[in-house]
C-alpha cells in the first residue's frame, strides 16, 4: 500500500484561496483522469467540498507522487503552483488513512462532528467508481471511512460536539438568540436545490419559518425540493418554487436568504441586494486585520501536524509557524432587515453586502472564524480512539490482503503437484479401482494441506503486522512461485463484482 493524499482545507488555507481553487464536477473528472495518466499513480479519488480539496492516489514513488499531485491540483484549480504550495498538506500511508478517517468522523470539519461529510465521501467514491479511477485500495479505503464515520456517530456523542454547517450558520445569523425564536414566522429564500441547499431548506422548515421559496436554474429540481418540504410530517411550512429570474423580486419579500449553488460567479451582487432593500451602499468600514499562524510551506510533517490537530498550538509542537494576515470584513450596524447565509464555494453572495445598512452576511469565512473558538465535546477523545483503532485494523487488513494472492498461488501450485502425481500413479498402477484411487488422492491432499497449513496461517499473521509486507516476497522466493500467477490471482480478486460490497 502506497497511499498518498495531497490537499488543502480551511485549516491550511484562507477561504480566498479555497474559493479560487474550488473544482467543478467536470474539472474533478478531468483531474482524476489526468492523475491516472501520470506515471506515479495507479488509482485516484477526489474529495472536494466547500472547505477542502483533496486528491488521493495509490503511488509507487513518494516524492514523485507529491510533485505530480501538487502540479495537477494547481493546473486544474487554476491557482499557480507557487501560490498554492504553501497551503498544501501531504499525508502518506497510515497517516493518510488516519486523515481520511478523521475527516469521515467530522473531526476535521469546520463544525466538529457534522455528519454531512459522509455524504460527500460517498459521492467521491461513487465518482471514482464511475470513472474507473478507484481501484482496490481506494475502494477499500473510502468504504471503510464511511463505516468508521457511521461508527463514530452511533457509538459516541460526537453529534453533540457540533452541528451541521447550516445549523451553525443560522446560529451565527441569530447572533446569540435562539434560532427557532429568531427565525419563527420569517420568510426564507433558498437559492439552489442541491444537497446543501436541501439541507438548508429542511433545517429552516424545522426551525419554524413561515414560508420557503426555492429558486434554482433547473426548475424541476426546485419543484422536487418544494414537494419534499410539503410532505414533511414535522413541519407546516408553506413552500413554492420560482425561476432564477424571479430572485430579484423575491429578495424584496425575504427575511432570510440561504444560497449554495455551483455557480462560478456571484449569484447576488451588492448592488442587487441594495436595490431590493431600496437603499444605497454605505462607505465600506475599514476591515480589521488579525494575525493567524500557518504552517511553514516546506515542512511536510509540520503540515500534517497542523491539519491533524487543527490548531496553532498543536502546530507549535512541529516547529515555528509563519504568521498570516487575515482581513475580516466589518458588518453593518443597526436592525437587520435581511439575513444572508452563503454556503457556496466559490461564494454566491458579494462580500460587499456587509456594507449595506440592514444586512447581516454570514459566509464560509466567518463560519470558519466562529467555529475556531467553539468548545470541543468530551466525546471527541472517544472518536479519536476509534479512529486510531480503525487505522491499525485497516493497515493490518491491507497487509494481510497483500500476501493473500501469494498464498492462493502457493496452494494452486500444490494442487497442480498433487494432480500431476496422481496422474503418474494412474499410469504406474492402472489396476487401481475407483475407491482405492480416491482414497490415495484424498490422503495425498491431506498431507499437502497439513504441510502448508502452518506456514500459510503464520505468514498471514506476520504480514498483518507493521513491516510485514516482505513476507509475501519471501514466500514467493522460497517456493519459486511464478510472479505472473500471483498477479493473475490479484487481478481476479480485484475484478470480483462482489468484492468490497457492504
Amino acid at each position: 500500500m502506497s497511499l498518498l493524499v495531497v490537499g488543502l482545507s480551511h485549516r491550511s488555507a484562507p477561504v480566498s484561496v479555497l474559493e479560487r481553487a474550488s473544482l467543478a464536477a467536470d474539472a474533478q473528472a478531468k483531474l482524476l483522469q489526468d492523475t491516472l495518466a501520470a506515471e506515479p499513480a495507479t488509482e485516484a479519488a477526489v474529495l472536494a467540498t466547500c472547505n477542502r480539496i483533496e486528491l488521493y492516489a495509490d503511488v509507487d514513488k513518494f516524492h514523485a507522487g507529491v510533485a505530480e499531485l501538487s502540479t495537477l491540483l494547481a493546473q486544474h484549480s487554476g491557482v499557480g503552483l507557487e501560490e498554492l504550495t504553501p497551503y498544501l498538506y501531504v499525508h502518506y500511508e497510515d497517516r493518510a488513512v488516519h486523515h481520511l478517517f478523521s475527516v469521515a468522523c467530522g473531526l476535521d470539519s469546520m463544525v466538529v462532528g457534522e455528519g454531512q461529510i459522509l455524504g460527500q465521501i460517498k459521492d467521491a467514491l461513487a465518482r471514482g467508481q464511475e470513472l474507473h479511477t478507484a481501484g482496490r485500495l481506494l475502494n477499500d479505503l473510502f468504504q471503510q471511512a464511511l463505516r468508521v464515520g457511521k461508527r463514530a456517530h452511533s457509538e459516541t456523542g460526537i453529534d453533540r460536539a457540533g452541528q451541521s454547517l447550516v445549523s451553525f450558520g443560522l446560529q451565527q445569523l441569530a447572533a446569540g438568540a435562539d434560532p427557532a425564536l429568531w427565525a419563527g414566522g420569517k420568510r426564507a429564500l433558498v437559492i439552489g436545490a442541491g444537497s446543501m441547499s436541501s439541507l438548508a431548506a429542511a433545517t429552516l422548515a424545522r426551525t419554524g419559518v413561515a414560508e420557503i421559496v426555492v429558486a434554482n436554474r433547473t426548475r424541476a429540481r426546485a419543484d422536487r425540493l418544494v414537494e419534499i418540504l410539503q410532505q414533511g410530517d414535522d413541519t407546516a411550512v408553506r413552500a413554492r418554487a420560482v425561476e432564477m429570474s424571479a430572485v430579484g423580486d423575491e429578495l424584496t419579500r425575504a427575511d432570510i436568504v440561504v444560497s449554495c449553488t455551483g455557480s462560478t460567479g456571484l449569484v447576488l451582487t451588492a448592488d442587487a441586494l441594495a436595490d431590493a432593500l431600496g437603499v444605497s451602499l454605505d462607505a465600506a468600514p475599514e476591515a480589521p486585520t488579525v494575525t493567524a499562524a500557518d504552517p511553514a510551506p516546506d515542512d511536510v510533517d509540520q503540515h500534517a501536524a497542523w491539519v491533524e490537530n487543527g490548531s496553532a498550538a498543536s502546530a507549535a509542537h512541529a516547529g515555528p509557524a509563519t504568521p498570516r494576515r487575515v482581513t475580516v470584513p466589518a458588518q453593518s450596524t443597526g436592525p437587520v432587515r435581511l439575513a444572508l447565509l452563503d454556503l457556496a464555494m466559490p461564494r454566491d453572495i458579494d462580500g460587499a453586502a456587509h456594507r449595506i445598512a440592514g444586512v447581516r452576511l454570514v459566509d464560509i469565512e466567518s463560519l470558519a472564524e466562529a467555529s475556531a473558538d467553539a468548545p470541543m465535546a468530551a466525546d471527541v477523545d472517544r472518536v479519536r480512539t476509534i479512529v486510531s483503532d480503525e487505522v491499525a485494523a485497516f493497515g493490518a487488513a491491507q497487509r494481510a490482503a497483500h500476501v493473500a494472492p501469494t498464498v492462493v498461488a502457493l496452494r494452486t501450485m500444490a494442487a497442480d503437484v498433487v494432480a500431476g502425481e496422481i496422474a503418474r500413479l494412474d499410469g504406474r498402477l492402472p489396476d487401481l479401482d475407483e475407491k482405492q484411487r480416491a482414497e490415495i488422492t484424498q490422503t495425498v491432499r491431506r498431507v499437502v494441506d497439513k504441510l502448508l497449513h502452518a506456514p500459510t496461517v503464520r505468514v498471514k499473521q506476520l504480514a498483518s503486522e507493521p513491516g510485514g509486507a516482505g513476507y509475501a516476497d519471501a514466500l514467493r522466493e522460497l517456493f519459486d512461485l511464478d510472479p505472473q500467477t500471483v498477479a493473475a490471482v490479484s487481478r481476479a480478486d480485484l475484478n470480483d463484482p462482489n468484492r468490497g460490497r457492504s
